[in-house]
Order: C-alpha cells, then structure tokens, then sequence
C-alpha cells in the first residue's frame, strides 16, 4: 500500500518530505545557556502519532522518515544551511544523469557486520526498480535507475533513470539498509538492519519507540565526533497526539523535544526553552480528479476555490502565525527564489462561484444544495488531525464557504495513516486539505504527475500536460539552472486548481533540556546534545 508524508505539517504527503530547514533561538535566550553538557541521558522526542512501517523505501510519512534519520544513514548530508556534507560517502560526483559516490571506509551495520558497497547500490536499485513500487521511487530516485558497485574500490556509480536537475541530492539522501534487511524488508518494517546512529531496541505501537545508541558509530555526517560530550545515549520517541500534553511535558522535562503550534506557543517562549523554527505547509487544497468525480471539471475546481476567503482562513490556521506562500517547496534557503503563486490563485469571488455552477448544471435544489441530473452536489473532504489545534476550525471556515455556494461538504478528520488509506488506497474523497511538504521542486513530480495509486502516487489524478513539459525541460538542467521553469511548471498547476497553496506555518521544535539542529525536514540525530 502506497504511504504518504505528511510533512509535519505536512502533516502532508511528502516528508518528503515536515520541510524545511531553521535557525534555533539565539544564543543565551534559552535555558541552556546556564546548564552543562552531559553524557548518558535519554533523548525523549514527542511525535503527534505512529509512524507504522519504519521500512525507509516504503514509507513516505514525515513521522517515519523522521524517526528512520536515526536508524538509516544516506550517502550525503545537509547541513542547516544547506551544504552538503560527506556521510556514508566522503566523496561524489554528479550530473543530471549520471553520478559517482565513494564510500567511507570502516563503516558497519547496525550488527556490526560491514556495510559493502554492493549494499548502497542495492538500496538504489530497490527504489529505481518499478516492479518494487516504492512510493518514493520519483521522489528521490527516478523510476528506472540503476547502480553499480566496484566493492575492490568502494565506489557506486548510477545512472539516473530520467534527468534529474537534483541527482546528487536526491540519490545522497536514500536510506542505506544492510544486506540482511536488502533479503528480509520485514525487518526494516520495524527499523532493523541499518547504517544510522541508533537501533531499535522496543516498539510498542502507539505509545513509543526505544532507540540504543551505537557505541561503534564513528563515521557521522560532517565532522561528527563520537567522543562528543552531551550525546544521548538512548532515544524514545514517544507518541503524543495532544499537543498541550507535549507542551506540558517540555516544560517538565519529562519530553526534550517537540514541535508546538497553537495556544500553547507563548508559555514555552517564556520559559526561554530552546527552539528551532521551520516553515511548514499547512494550508494547500487538493481536489480528486479520478474519472466520475465531480471535481474532475475545472469549472467546479475554481468555484470550490472561488468561495473561499483563503487570506481568513490562512489566519485561523496559523493563528496570525503565517509565513509567505510563494511556492510549493518551503525549505530554507529554497533552492529556487522566485514566486510561482500571486496572481495564479483566484480570489475570494462568491457570485463568479455560484454562475459557474450554474453554467456547470448544478442548479440550486429546494434545500439550497445544488442538483445536477438528481445527484446533490455532497463531497468528502479529509484533513490531517495530527497537524495541530487549528486544522478543524479552518476545515469548517472552509465547509461555511463552500456552502454559502450550494456545496454539502462533509469533513473527516484522520490521522496520518488514515491520510494514506484514503488518498493511496481506497481514493475516498473529493478535497484533500493534506499538505505536502517539500524541499526541492523535484519531489511534486511523482505527485502531481504520472501514475495513480496503486501503480503511482499522483493520488489526485492530475493532468496537465503544460507541467508535465516544463518539467521535463527543467529536469535537464543543473540545480538552480532550471529554476525558471521549476517556478513556471507550479504556476501551471495553480492556474488550472490541481492544488491550491494559500498557507505557510513557522513552527517551533522547542527543545528541554537538549539542543539539536534541523536539517532538510528533520532533527538531525547525530546532532544532539543533552544539558543538565
């Protein structure tokens, strides 16, 4: 079954990719400006639900993945700003379609058996390979990608399955599993057989996860010192759906680390905790467009957008709390400036609206919901409630808007893997108010293009060809190259209300205390340091 990321804000699809890289508080405005750094502590780290499957070729689930950059190493790292930083491998190579890694020496698996290069390819290989349909197969890797391993040298060299503008990026972040994991995919389900910084040493679903540090990691991304004082010994994720619960543990120190939106924001500020701010996607409408579905007709996409005043609505969802919207990634620093949104999004327009149902057939019935050959105008639409406080107010801000137009909307608001039943699996809805979270233009492709569920993850059926061609052009250029075309292909798929984006969120990773850093969507595990 086909998984989704919703970016922690996301809350969304991808996790593809929660989305978004950020500066902690400045120096000496938090508690641990006056603690001491501290050895042998447990790192307990809230998260708002399950992550399910922890196998990292499988799920898409920014809870997952989050939880898997403890136990799956890539080739590469990012930095906070952005640089690349040697990891698995200390050196590479890259174009749009070809690239060349060289592995570190002495690095072992989690049983400390060693980590060939054969292994690395074949983790590659598992994702490019179509018959294994991983859902991040086009997101990282192109469909159709293969590696080649030179174990005497230590190198892997692929060939991209299609160009890509991010190869380097996108290969150097694949979760490297070992070779027992490569024979059995059920271990990696429950997070074994990895090259990261931690095993698992329990799970007990729902309720939290217990990670063991190990003591023969040395190799660690950048310049990672292993004898560095404060690193955590053991690590429990713990899952907290209520988010005054995780504000309230924060501030006893029963929990050192969760992301806090909502009310509870202003007393964790002023107990000066530590904290790191990303920009998060909260806000983005999506509209199914599977053959039969009423929201396949653009006309009937535009009024549902139409009625909306998305500035208010924005307001109720970040609390006043918003930051610009002027694409669909919200990484920091983007890898492409520019702004593929204003003017592409229609305004708050009721009367245009109501004419274009009318024109559409929908005709006002007796109760003020529109008929159309004996059929009410009635659609589902799903919203993440593990994103936070406000995603229900703003849902049904929506609902009052799309019924002043004569729309029965029903809301159902599902946890993340309920996201991914409906939108992967059983195609039950009309509206996804799921956000995607991204951090390189590249990874929207898979999603809003190509296969649907179950063959492919374009789970709202999009169709339109003027992204698809300008996405392919960009694909051929390096990087920031494509830029102009990356921003012009979003702009494509706003014009025609494939998705709307309207709403970005800062959202704070408060940390008690415990310092870390957050890089490219995720708190880097091999970045924490515990304080007494």
């Amino acid at each position: 079954m086909k998984t989704a990321r919703l970016t922690a804000a996301m809350a969304g699809v991808v996790a593809l990719t929660v989305s978004a890289c950020g500066g902690s508080a400045q120096s000496g405005q938090d508690r641990t400006a006056n603690q001491k750094l501290v050895d042998g502590k447990t790192f307990t780290y809230a998260v708002q639900s399950d992550p399910g499957t922890l196998d990292p070729a499988i799920t898409v689930l920014s809870v997952a993945r989050g939880i898997d950059q403890f136990l799956y190493d890539g080739l590469i790292n990012l930095d906070p700003a952005g640089n690349v930083q040697p990891a698995i491998a200390e050196k590479w190579e890259a174009t749009t379609t070809t690239a060349s890694f060289t592995q570190r020496k002495g690095i072992t698996c989690a049983d400390g058996s060693p980590l060939s290069a054969k292994d690395v390819a074949a983790s590659i290989n598992f994702v490019g390979d179509a018959a294994n349909k991983s859902p991040i197969a086009g997101v990282t890797v192109k469909t159709g990608t293969k590696a080649v391993a030179d174990e005497a040298a230590g190198t892997i060299q692929v060939t991209s399955g299609a160009p890509d503008a991010f190869l380097l990026r996108n290969l150097g972040n694949v979760p490297i599993v070992c070779a027992k994991g490569l024979a059995d995919r059920k271990t990696l389900a429950k997070g074994e057989n990895g090259t990261g910084m931690f095993t698992v040493s329990e799970i007990v679903p729902n309720d939290h996860y217990t990670l063991t540090r190990r003591k023969d990691y040395t190799w660690g991304p950048g310049t990672f010192d292993p004898k560095q004082k404060g690193l955590p010994d053991k690590v429990v994720v713990r899952v907290i759906p209520n988010v005054t619960t995780t504000s309230n543990l924060l501030l006893s120190g029963e929990v050192n680390a969760g992301s806090v939106i909502g009310q509870d924001l202003q007393r964790l500020r002023a107990a000066r905790l530590f904290h790191v701010d990303i920009t998060r996607p909260i806000g983005e409408l999506f509209f199914n467009q599977a053959p039969g579905r009423v929201t396949a007709d653009q006309s009937v996409r535009k009024a549902l957008v139409q009625a909306l005043d998305l500035p208010q609505v924005a307001k109720v969802l970040t609390r006043d709390g918003g930051a610009p919207v002027k694409g669909m990634v919200t990484d920091t620093p983007p890898p492409c400036t520019g702004d593929s949104v204003t003017g592409k999004v229609p305004g708050l327009d009721v009367a245009a609206a109501k004419a274009a149902l009318d024109a559409a057939g929908w005709k006002p019935g007796a109760d003020g919901i529109r008929v159309k050959d004996g059929k009410r105008l009635a659609l589902t639409a799903i919203y993440g409630s593990q994103v936070g406080p406000t995603m229900a107010p703003g849902a049904e801000l929506m609902q009052q808007g799309w019924k002043n137009i004569g729309v029965d909307v029903t809301l159902k608001g599902v946890d993340s893997p309920g996201i991914s039943q409906a939108l992967f699996a059983t195609g039950e809805w009309d509206i996804s108010m799921a956000p995607l979270g991204l951090s390189l233009p590249s990874q929207l492709v898979p999603f809003a293009s190509g296969g649907v569920p179950p063959q492919g993850t374009n789970f709202a059926h999009i169709k339109n060809p003027e992204y698809d061609a300008l996405v392919a052009k960009a694909a051929t250029q390096v990087g920031e190259a494509g830029c102009g075309d990356w921003l012009a292909a979003e702009s494509a798929l706003f014009r025609k209300q494939d998705v709307t984006p309207f709403a970005n969120t800062v959202v704070p990773t408060f940390g008690s205390n415990a310092r870390f850093e957050i890089a490219n969507s995720f708190l880097k595990p091999s970045s924490i340091r515990m304080y007494s």
